[in-house]
């Protein structure tokens, strides 16, 4: 009758744990939460993904060396990733409220022209799931984030530019024309 009652026990505490699931979902879409670009004009984040463009998304900030070394590369190639995949770039800056002042002086002498929205009190960055930056996210055109990279390595742009590919409805031949960003990783 004991073993009765401890398997009975064992089999319901099972249960119990088997309809237990993670709650957590991964943001699909972009929010509605309003944050100010570098010039103090508030912005609408969820607008990005209902313009009709293509948005590469980079959570970084003026004393992340990795998210640095990723806009400088990405800002390289965005003038052709406009012109092949009607791309547009957006940078939040996660600089809290003491260092956020830093943030259009630090862009400007970097020569950065594509989009920077402030974050200081990081709520774009709890509502998109970001923990330490650079997190990019690319967002199609329909506004479905359709990749999510965390971290940056020297040529993550590339295999960026595979996704914003896919993204815009482009396949890559293989041909190695030598023509895009991807073909000339693939040279290296």
């Amino acid at each position: 009758m004991k073993n009765l009652f401890i398997l009975l026990l064992l089999l319901s505490s099972t249960g119990l744990y088997a309809q237990t699931s993670d709650t957590t979902k991964a943001v699909t879409t972009l929010p509605s939460i309003t944050l100010k670009d570098i010039n103090g004009k508030n912005v609408d984040f969820s607008s990005y993904g209902s313009n009709g463009k293509i948005t590469i998304i980079s959570f970084w900030a003026t004393w992340c060396k990795p998210c640095i070394k990723e806009l400088r590369n990405m800002n390289d190639l965005l003038e052709e990733w406009e012109e092949k995949y009607n791309v547009e770039l957006v940078a939040v800056s996660l600089d809290d409220s003491r260092n956020s002042q830093q943030v259009k002086p630090f862009a400007t002498g970097q020569g950065w022209s594509f989009d920077i929205l402030l974050d200081p009190n990081q709520e774009l960055q709890r509502a998109m799931n970001v923990t330490n930056p650079p997190v990019t996210f690319l967002v199609d055109s329909t506004g479905a984030i359709v990749y999510t990279h965390t971290g940056y390595l020297e040529g993550d742009e590339y295999e960026l530019e595979e996704h914003i590919q896919a993204a815009a409805g482009v396949t890559n031949s293989g041909s190695g024309s030598g023509t895009g960003a991807a073909d000339k990783k693939k040279k290296h």
